[in-house]
């Protein structure tokens, strides 16, 4: 069974024709301004911080979105199920909006900092509510190209994106970085209007007594998101004090991880962590293949700068390398290659194990760092693959009753991995942060190495009979 789909089967089926391109440009187009919007961050978050003298907000800038992005989610997937994607969607476009304004007009930091939270809730009713649209909107031959689309609309916010930031924010200030996306999302949002529209059209699911309760039990785990949220929040925080509060940090991270995943035992999908066959094992791998990824990459520009005496510059090369080649990835797996899903996973967690093996290079040894950066740019075609084929599973393993909430469950899945994470690794660099060695982020990069082989080990237990189907994925 496949995710409903309100398309005449009859139809031309090619993404840019016109039935569908209204809907392809307006969901590109704020995928590509959330994605410029989540580089130019990173660029401008310095310099709002030393204009507000405000050096100690950092972490609490990054961090903001994170949480309230996980809660989000969970929000996102309830209410998506209950009310179909458009209440979601327009929530989040105003929310978005709104988060931009209060970034751009801020005249201290906590106005910059409750911007980053309400960007964050932003981010996850758009991110699953455009899932569901793409279910509706859209037949299932296509969404690995949509899919695959989603990702190539990175490769110029990584690309670009730091340096149109740095331009903007040199000549006009960075206030304009963010008031700029509020005049962007306008022609996004008109552009969707015809697929909204047929979405809204569509008849309600109806939901039998079973489905009725799992949401009502759905509903229930929301205080487990939030508890998730302000553990991840929380712990994020923490290790980045560690080095000037090492007992707080000592205290509040191990209670947070273990919050965390107390948490995440409620609100994922049951048989989650047993890599039960269907369903809960695409949120195990999604989990997986996101913390070894997202887990290293984390720290390359750190590595390459301390051991290989790479400026800030040529250090961002490896964010210009995983969005180029993460988007390639994603492409080859919408191309027709006649290749059942499952192997085309296995293909891309395999790629991940080995180049991340080969990206280990950069810290074990003092060969070119050229050769670490190649492996870097296979792990990051390899996510490509992976990563959009699990997103295509999910809809591949859902109906009209539970699109948003498994939307969201696998995307929750890889937050909180890739959190957990980066907390560890992180906490392990903050115990030798005056004189990191090289064992250090070896340890980090082998471990990513290791997470995406566990992931491969995985794989296989995403398919399912079509006689269990149905069952797996209301469970």
């Amino acid at each position: 069974m496949s995710a409903m789909t309100t398309i005449d089967a009859s139809a031309p089926q090619r993404l840019f024709s016109g039935r569908h391109l209204p809907l392809v440009l307006g969901v590109v187009g704020l995928v590509t301004l959330g994605a410029f919007e989540n580089r130019a961050v990173g660029t401008a978050l310095p310099t709002m911080v030393r204009e507000f003298d405000a050096l100690g907000s950092f972490g609490l800038a990054n961090a903001a979105p994170n949480a309230s992005y996980l809660i989000s989610l969970a929000i996102a997937g309830l209410w998506s199920d209950r009310r179909g994607p458009i209440p979601t969607l327009r929530t989040g476009a105003i929310a978005f909006t709104l988060a931009q304004l209060l970034v751009g007009t801020a005249t201290a930091m906590p106005m910059v900092v409750a911007g980053r939270l309400l960007s964050g809730l932003a981010e996850g009713l758009l991110d699953v509510s455009l899932m569901v649209l793409v279910a509706r909107a859209l037949p299932a031959v296509l969404r690995p190209k949509m899919f695959s689309l989603f990702a190539a609309m990175w490769i110029l916010p990584s690309v670009l994106g730091p340096v149109l930031t740095g331009l903007v924010t040199e000549e006009f200030g960075w206030r304009w970085v963010f008031l700029g996306a509020v005049a962007l999302i306008v022609p996004s949002w008109m552009l969707l209007g015809p697929a909204m529209r047929q979405a809204a059209d569509a008849p309600d699911p109806e939901h039998s007594p079973e489905e009725v309760a799992e949401l009502e039990s759905r509903r229930a785990m929301l205080p487990w998101a939030l508890a998730a949220s302000v553990a991840l929040f929380s712990m994020t925080l923490a290790g980045g004090h560690l080095e000037s509060h090492p007992v707080i940090g000592g205290v509040v991270i191990p209670v947070a991880l273990v919050f965390l995943g107390l948490a995440a035992v409620r609100v994922m999908p049951k048989g989650t962590f047993v890599a039960r066959r269907g369903f809960p094992a695409v949120v195990a791998v999604r989990g997986l293949g996101g913390a070894a990824f997202a887990g290293v990459g984390g720290y390359l520009p750190l590595l390459l700068t301390l051991q290989h005496n790479f400026n800030p510059a040529r250090a961002g090369v490896t964010l210009s390398i995983t969005g180029v080649s993460w988007a390639f990835g994603s492409w080859l797996q919408g191309r027709e290659h006649g290749i059942a899903r499952v192997n085309v996973l296995r293909s891309g967690l395999a790629l991940m194990t080995v180049g991340i093996a080969v990206t280990s290079l950069l810290a074990w040894t003092d060969a070119t760092p050229w050769i670490g950066l190649i492996g870097w740019s296979f792990a990051g075609i390899g996510m490509g693959l992976s990563s959009s084929s699990l997103s295509v599973l999910t809809l591949d393993l859902s109906d009209q009753t539970n699109t948003g909430r498994n939307s969201s469950a696998a995307q929750m899945a890889g937050t909180m991995s890739i959190a957990t994470a980066l907390a560890v690794s992180g906490t392990l660099l903050a115990l030798n942060s005056s004189n990191p060695q090289p064992w250090v982020f070896g340890a980090i990069i082998t471990a990513g190495s290791a997470t995406a082989l566990l992931g491969l080990l995985t794989a296989g237990r995403v398919r399912l009979s079509a006689a269990s189907m149905v069952a797996a994925s209301n469970s």
